[in-house]
């Protein structure tokens, strides 16, 4: 498990760099969002991923492991928006990034704690299947939403992202290995 302890934290970093480089170029203003608003376009990152697998056509040309790491940074986002709301103001590039560490350590200790009571399971798993359990949570949280939050028996809305988190992470780990396998 120390292998996958350091392609997690490989992947994090690569996403944490993107998110960095595009809050300089845009600044926070996904602040103004709201959690729908989040989860869809999660919900659009991953119906492209899963639409591009089971057609085997990408007509955009943009790669699949970039909208992997937009669900591992959307998810974030979420993470975020659900601890300090919506904002019609964006805050301190600096703040976000101290902010996004802090949400995907929360990640990485729930991945450890699942990984070793589930045995890496999603080592055996398909990439597509690891989409479609990003859609499955996705329509989780949206139905979540719809109940205003409410839930009876479930976990909310934040365990949602931090599945989709490393579920996203988990894709990313195995697109990577596939290509050093091919190399």
């Amino acid at each position: 498990m120390h292998k996958t302890a350091e392609q997690y934290k490989k992947v994090i970093l690569n996403c944490r760099s993107i998110f960095e480089k595009k809050g300089k170029d845009y600044g926070t203003a996904w602040r103004i969002l709201r959690i729908s608003s989040l989860t869809d376009q999660l919900f659009i990152k991953a119906q492209r991923i899963r639409t591009i697998q089971e057609t085997g056509e990408n007509k955009v040309g943009e790669a699949v492991e970039d909208e992997f790491i937009a669900i591992v940074n959307y998810c974030v986002m979420g993470l975020i928006q659900l601890d300090l709301g919506v904002a019609n103001e964006e805050m301190k590039l600096d703040e976000a990034v101290e902010r996004y560490d802090e949400k995907t350590k929360q990640s990485f200790d729930l991945m450890e704690k699942k990984n070793h009571d589930y045995g890496e399971a999603w080592r055996d798993m398909r990439i597509s299947s690891l989409t479609d359990l990003i859609m499955m949570k996705i329509f989780r949280t949206k139905q979540i939403e719809d109940n205003a939050g409410q839930t009876l028996i479930s976990e909310g809305i934040d365990a949602n992202y931090l599945d989709m988190l490393n579920y996203a992470v988990f894709a990313l780990i195995k697109m990577d290995e596939a290509k050093t396998v091919v190399s």
